[in-house]
């Protein structure tokens, strides 16, 4: 079974969708011992042609109308919901910004085993320790935390390599029909948009196997 899936590194809902997915994959492969499963991460920008960072908070407020205080209680609800799987969020003075670059090293991390590794050290730094993700200095952090070497990561950072890439995963995702992330698409056939519910985790990837 291969799962892919597509989301953004400053998307709450995927860091969240991706702890869904991987209970639900531990449930599957609880009834199927020998079951193979690959995950396979592709890029997908919010916010694509974003210049320079700015408040989350802020940025909010200006997307949905919202007075600060509604801004508080939407992050609150988000908290709320990722402490129900297991995470630690803190949206507290986050900033957004265009998250290319991330992406770009995210798909050179794939080429070298630790794609899952820098995603997850991605997601944990920006959602529950606060930190950017937008300057290389901000990344190359992240990147010495999982052991990458910091000469190639600012190489692929000083070029435009996976750039191209970058695009293209965006692309298919619509051309399956997604309007956001998280994205899930099981064998090319079966997909689960957002943070779905469990039910609909289980379900999809039971129907997927019996399918296969």
């Amino acid at each position: 079974m291969i799962i892919d899936v597509w989301s953004d590194v400053v998307c709450p809902w995927c860091f969240i969708g991706k702890r869904k997915l991987e209970s639900a994959i531990e449930r599957l492969k609880n009834e199927h011992k020998d079951l193979e499963i690959t995950v396979r991460h592709h890029a997908f920008q919010l916010q694509p042609d974003a210049i320079g960072v700015e408040k989350t908070s802020e940025l909010l407020g200006k997307k949905y109308g919202a007075s600060p205080e509604q801004v508080t209680a939407m992050q609150a609800n988000v908290c709320a919901v990722a402490d129900g799987v297991g995470l630690c969020y803190d949206l507290s003075d986050t900033y957004s910004g265009n998250t290319a670059d991330a992406h770009r090293l995210l798909l050179w991390a794939a080429s070298v085993g630790k794609q899952e590794e820098l995603l997850e050290a991605m997601y944990s730094a920006y959602f529950e320790k606060k930190q950017p993700l937008f300057s290389h200095e901000d990344l190359l952090a992240i990147t010495d935390s999982v052991g990458l070497d910091p000469l190639y990561v600012r190489a692929i950072l000083e070029s435009d390599e996976y750039a191209n890439d970058v695009r293209a995963d965006q692309d298919l995702a619509r051309r399956l029909g997604a309007t956001g992330v998280p994205f899930f698409v099981i064998d090319m056939k079966y997909g689960i948009a957002g943070a779905a519910p469990d039910e609909q985790f289980d379900g999809t990837l039971r129907e997927a196997l019996q399918n296969a």
